[in-house]
């Protein structure tokens, strides 16, 4: 019976997900469906999508306190990305369980902003943390802090742009190969990274330039955000001037 629940829930849910045309490579054809997945069995097993937000929230701490407080060995890598891959994938699943039970509201779609506002510049933090114990380049904590700082000003942009009325519509039919190109800045690329950190050049070496990659492609995101803003603006401006 709970194998034919959790089933049902998963085909329930195949036929209800949100189009993927224009979401990096990871985000639309890995941790959705294990969000999926996880989204089912939380309905079998009667948690609330708040409760899988929270235990999201959990996955990603004991992964950020782990990176940043111990040697960077090999179980510590892969516990570390195993940890912040099912965190990812779990922050999918709340969502996905909300529309399957029906039971979403504005208070859980708050909690998880708020978790997903914290999530990306604690990892950074937890990098940071990490480089200055471990690493005798101390210009390396600078950019990982920088790196915290872009993913937070991004995340909020992104969030106030879709409020504000320019919600990425042009996405909707963007080509397969758009998600490849978006692969250096997706989250569970950049979480994969952590693999390798028991390799400190070769870290090193791959979160400096998902940096470089995320910080050129998220000026280009700025500059078309304010252009679309602004061009939205303009009719609502004139009317109220006439």
């Amino acid at each position: 019976m709970v194998q034919s629940s959790y089933r049902a829930a998963v085909a329930r849910l195949a036929s209800a997900q949100k189009s993927g045309a224009g979401q990096p490579a990871y985000l639309r054809w890995v941790n959705r469906p294990l969000g999926r997945r996880a989204a089912a069995a939380a309905s079998v097993l009667g948690l609330s999508p708040n409760a899988v937000t929270l235990l999201s929230a959990l996955c990603s701490l004991a992964a950020l306190l782990l990176i940043a407080l111990l040697p960077p060995t090999i179980a510590v890598a892969l516990g570390a990305t195993a940890l912040l891959l099912a965190g990812y994938a779990l922050d999918s699943a709340d969502g996905q369980l909300a529309r399957l039970t029906g039971s979403g509201s504005l208070a859980g779609e708050w909690l998880d902003h708020v978790v997903d506002a914290a999530r990306l510049p604690l990892f950074h933090l937890a990098i940071a943390v990490h480089f200055f114990r471990w690493s005798d380049s101390f210009w390396l904590v600078g950019a990982a802090l920088g790196y915290m700082l872009l993913s937070s000003v991004w995340f909020f942009a992104q969030t106030l742009a879709e409020k504000l009325g320019q919600a990425g519509s042009a996405e909707s039919d963007a080509p397969v190969w758009m998600s490849f190109v978006k692969t250096p800045y997706d989250v569970g690329t950049v979480y994969l990274t952590v693999l390798a950190l028991p390799f400190p050049a070769l870290f090193a070496t791959l979160y400096l330039l998902l940096f470089a990659f995320t910080l050129a492609v998220a000026a280009l995101s700025f500059r078309r955000k304010y252009r679309m803003l602004a061009a939205q603006s303009r009719p609502a401006t004139a009317s109220a001037g006439g």
